[in-house]
């Protein structure tokens, strides 16, 4: 009896392992393995947006509140630029979203609203004014 995709995932996951380890392919449930496989991309793609949108938060912070500057600001965009570099680094297909408009546009999206409830300040640019290389760039910070 198999486990099915609906009820108990983490149980069927083990099961298709154990299916594939034992070279049962005649039993592997391959439209949700297919579901799975490219589940795990979109994950990969999401955490890289969300550390984008911290780190453009937090230069948006950086430029439009120079009066809080400060260390915890600066260990924020520092860490960012690191996680998201070793991100790429570990999976280089990554690196195509840097230049996607439409994942940039998503990422500056979810910046602004952290910034609108972090700052309560609501002027903030509609598109991002950075190039992402400048936003990962060590030691770049924005002017005011």
């Amino acid at each position: 009896m198999t486990t099915r995709y609906e009820t108990d995932i983490v149980a069927w996951a083990n099961e298709q392992a154990r299916f594939i380890r034992n070279g049962q392919f005649d039993m592997l449930d391959l439209e949700h393995l297919a579901e799975e496989i490219e589940d795990v991309g979109k994950s990969e793609k999401r955490e890289l947006a969300s550390r984008m949108a911290v780190l453009l938060m937090h230069l948006l912070k950086w430029k439009f509140q120079p009066e809080f500057r400060g260390k915890s600001w600066d260990r924020t965009i520092k860490e960012q630029r690191i996680r998201i570099g070793l991100a790429i680094k570990e999976t280089p297909s990554l690196k195509a979203s840097l230049v996607d408009e439409d994942w940039i546009k998503g990422a500056w999206a979810d910046a602004v609203s952290q910034a609108i409830k972090e700052t309560g300040l609501d002027s903030f640019p509609e598109n991002c004014p950075w190039s992402m290389a400048e936003a990962l760039s060590e030691g770049w910070l924005p002017e005011v």
